[in-house]
């Protein structure tokens, strides 16, 4: 669990922790076409940037296997699987969240895919962290709305969503991982990410509509291990300053 200890250690030690999730879905089909677009996408990429996620909602033309192994020829930061179901798992990574959508009450998505990646994960070596993924209504639709057919979690239920992520916790989950979705247009507000934060004792990850420095910061200061940002480096809105 060498990934997993050292988010701890950093955590520990108040070093602050960003992922940048890159969702192979993105990545143009032509193959000779990956390195480039990897190579150009990392280069602009934060220098504070500590974990690579991989993966997204849906990979409709199987390119995670290509896309990961292509970002390991470029970065020594460890790669992660964030994956949309069982057929994005490959040994190409470093680790993997394995992830059970515990904001919703579809079985396929809680347990369903996690059996059917099962054996896959096992003979693929991945070190795995148990992730129990709690979905924020971030203003808008998202593909993990729509894939999951399950509804995100109010702002404003904020005992529901502490709850949530307690019975993670006491479930064995290794992180629990406030997400607002990709494309969201409001971040996890920081009253919740406060009160999440306060009631566990697992690390935090918050990711979904943060898209400036600012917001970063805000999600830092409000209790957030670790943030995750996609959408603003796939669309080049990335803002250094405001929130």
């Amino acid at each position: 669990m060498k990934i997993y200890q050292d988010i701890l250690q950093a955590i520990t030690q108040k070093q602050p922790l960003l992922a940048i999730l890159i969702d192979p879905d993105k990545f143009p089909k032509d193959e000779s076409a990956v390195h480039a677009f990897a190579k150009a996408y990392l280069e602009k990429i934060p220098i504070t940037t500590t974990h690579i996620f991989t993966g997204g909602s849906t990979d409709a033309t199987r390119k995670t296997e290509k896309v990961v192994s292509t970002i390991k020829n470029l970065t020594e930061l460890p790669v992660l699987l964030f994956p949309g179901n069982h057929s994005q798992i490959t040994k190409k990574a470093d680790g993997i969240l394995y992830l059970s959508l515990l904001s919703g009450r579809n079985p396929e998505y809680l347990i369903g895919q996690q059996v059917k990646g099962a054996t896959a994960t096992k003979e693929s070596g991945l070190e795995v962290i148990p992730t129990g993924y709690v979905l924020i209504d971030g203003g808008s639709e998202t593909a993990v709305q729509r894939v999951s057919e399950t509804k995100p979690l109010s702002q404003y239920d904020i005992e529901t969503i502490v709850a949530t992520a307690l019975a993670g916790q006491f479930l064995g989950k290794k992180v629990i991982y406030l997400e607002a979705g990709s494309g969201a247009q409001l971040q996890v507000h920081p009253e919740v990410i406060t009160a999440v934060k306060t009631a566990i004792n697992i690390p935090l990850i918050v990711g979904g509509g943060i898209r400036s420095s600012a917001q970063m910061q805000l999600a830092r200061e409000a209790g957030a291990d670790l943030v995750v940002i996609g959408t603003a480096f796939e669309t080049d809105t990335w803002n250094e300053t405001s929130v």
